[in-house]
């Protein structure tokens, strides 16, 4: 019989994006939406932004990241890729939680964009004001 994989998963979220992440032990692959990371992101920088809870735990190529995101924009996808990672590690063992926790990789970001008010032209701007 063939042996199963463990399979790790956790979702993460930043702004108005989401995203659905699963772990298994393998060489460090990453997907996302059926991408490669690189490809689907199109900047180094949000790679190496969602690969942090990697280096923090110390298991850098140990784990394979197969992740659907949706919602908001490349940013906030890339912020809820790392959370959902650091949720995922988190589930594939207890002890990566004080080096997690110390990132503060596990707390969701609460920062969200301000609703629009109405009478104004956003949630703050206001229409020029005229005296005559």
């Amino acid at each position: 019989m063939a042996e199963e994989k463990a399979v790790y998963s956790g979702t993460g979220r930043r702004k108005t994006s989401v995203a659905r992440v699963r772990l298994t032990p393998g060489e460090g692959n990453c997907t996302v939406n059926g991408k490669p990371a690189l490809a689907f992101f199109g900047r180094e920088a949000h790679v190496t932004d969602f690969e942090q809870p990697f280096r923090v735990t110390d298991t850098v190529g140990r784990f394979d990241v197969i992740a659907t995101t949706h919602g908001g924009g490349v940013s906030g996808q890339a912020g809820a890729l790392r959370h959902g990672i650091a949720r995922a590690l988190l589930e594939a063992g207890d002890e990566y939680r004080d080096d997690l926790k110390k990132a503060g990789l596990l707390t969701r970001d609460p920062r969200m964009v301000e609703r629009k008010k109405y009478g104004l032209k956003k949630a703050r701007k206001r229409p020029q004001f005229s005296k005559r």
